[in-house]
């Protein structure tokens, strides 16, 4: 795997800062990107769907972004719940210092972004947001929501948006095949070629 990609630990690519303007949760900031993460110039579309059709995050308790790229997800979180702790996860290393950088320029105290194996185990997750990494393969993919989404905690939901033309409703039914019997799985939006699916854990 070519390691200049946004999925890499390591970029490859120069790293040059960018600044954009970004609006997230009714705060307008500026941002800062590079190259070698995921969108470095804009909230991709995606994003913008599952920010639009989720519900508020809890007030409290760990909540998670898996695969955060620069950060928008977790910014959004925290902005929105300021008591909770925003784990932001992700296995580029240059996107966790850009979400750290960000977190800083919005004056946010409660965002971790760490890289996936520095979650302490013990922790769940009250809600999970995420716009996967759909182009990691589908066995990376299915390893990565079977790590994390039996994490929550009973009675949580994890939302994830997925573009319609790359698998959503394939990874629909499989997310109903293989997770545990006390989740369901339900489509929750349908925007701009993406599905928003979420996923909660019965009590």
């Amino acid at each position: 795997m070519d390691n200049g990609h946004y999925f890499s630990a390591r970029p490859s690519t120069e790293l040059r800062l960018k600044e954009i303007p970004v609006s997230l949760a009714g705060h307008d900031f500026v941002a800062t990107t590079a190259g070698g993460v995921f969108s470095p110039n804009q909230v991709d579309a995606g994003t913008q769907v599952l920010l639009a059709n989720t519900p508020s995050p809890p007030p409290g308790g760990h909540l998670l972004d898996v695969g955060c790229g620069w950060g928008p997800i977790s910014l959004a979180l925290a902005l929105l719940s300021p008591h909770a702790t925003v784990w932001a996860v992700d296995v580029n290393e240059r996107a966790l210092d850009l979400v750290r950088a960000n977190a800083a320029t919005l004056g946010l105290t409660n965002v971790n972004a760490v890289l996936p194996d520095d979650v302490p185990d013990d922790i769940r997750f009250m809600t999970i947001w995420s716009n996967p990494p759909i182009r990691v393969g589908k066995d990376e993919l299915h390893a990565l929501l079977l790590r994390w989404l039996p994490r929550l905690d009973p009675g949580s939901d994890a939302w994830l948006v997925v573009q319609r033309n790359l698998g959503s409703d394939s990874l629909h039914r499989w997310l109903d095949d293989t997770l545990p019997s006390a989740f369901q799985v339900t489509r929750a939006a349908t925007n701009k070629g993406y599905r928003v699916l979420r996923a909660r854990l019965h009590e």
